[in-house]
């Protein structure tokens, strides 16, 4: 029998594509979506199937911003045989992604074991959805939102990069909201906080979506739900990317300080009356 049947895969492909990239933490809302139907959430293979799952995410990342992407890649490809290259923003933004990317790497593979433990409980998760939420009102309330995209530099990167270790160590921080918060306090504009969000995220969650497959399949999951919640994932992650971009060119995080908040109370709610277990 697989840890997680083929209908249980297909909502939780929904919630991971709805959620990813919203700051209001995918990890959180799938631990609460799998203690909701009594799937243990601390199981090696469930822990796996919900990297792998992000996979699906990260595609639809990858379909969106297909131009994007693949102008800064040509750019990194032609400044590392042509050195007149490597004066352009595109190239050194490529090489501030990678590097962004190895302290999160480097966290997660040394606190894997609390990760996967003591730091997955739910209430880990609801408190962290609160705090979170007061971190991301007072970074939109002090970002001055006046620098764009192309006014990034390589310690945005490194700071919003590192900022992503806090929803690893603290699921329900939300890595959105976390590197979107660092953004804003360093006074990006939101569709750029939101963008750089995106982009440090590809290849952060491609590598633990990988480095888990193996524990996913070889510890209980079948490779049929995997697929099911894979596909949705992207499907629905696709939408969820158009309509934010849209939703941040226009308005404050205010509705998601206010979400974060409800869920984070909401979950110690069901925790307190055994509703769900932690």
């Amino acid at each position: 029998m697989s840890a997680i049947s083929v209908g249980q895969a297909a909502v939780l492909g929904v919630v991971e594509g709805v959620t990813e990239f919203l700051p209001v933490s995918s990890t959180g809302h799938l631990k609460i979506t799998e203690g909701l139907m009594h799937i243990p959430v601390d199981d090696q293979s469930v822990v796996g199937f919900s990297a792998v799952i992000q996979v699906g995410a990260i595609a639809a990342v990858l379909v969106y911003f297909f131009k994007d992407i693949k102008r800064i890649v040509s750019a990194w490809g032609r400044g590392l045989v042509n050195k007149n290259e490597r004066y352009h923003h595109d190239y050194k933004f490529a090489w501030w992604v990678i590097y962004a990317t190895i302290p999160i790497v480097l966290v997660g593979l040394a606190a894997k074991p609390l990760i996967d433990g003591a730091l997955g409980s739910l209430w880990v998760v609801g408190g962290s959805l609160i705090v979170g939420s007061g971190v991301m009102w007072c970074a939109d309330q002090m970002g001055r939102h006046k620098r764009g995209e192309d006014d990034t530099s390589f310690k945005d990167a490194m700071l919003v990069g590192c900022s992503q270790i806090l929803a690893l160590l603290f699921p329900g921080f939300s890595r959105s909201g976390a590197t979107m918060s660092t953004a804003l306090i360093l006074d990006l504009d939101r569709v750029a906080a939101t963008r750089l969000s995106f982009f440090l995220g590809i290849p952060a969650l491609t590598g633990a979506g990988i480095y888990e497959l193996k524990d996913a399949l070889g510890a209980g999951v079948g490779a049929a739900p995997l697929a099911v919640g894979t596909i949705v994932s992207f499907v629905v992650a696709y939408a969820s990317i158009a309509w934010l971009l849209k939703f941040v060119a226009k308005h404050s995080f205010n509705a998601f300080v206010i979400y974060r908040i409800v869920i984070g109370l909401a979950v110690f709610g069901l925790l307190a009356t055994g509703t769900i277990g932690a």
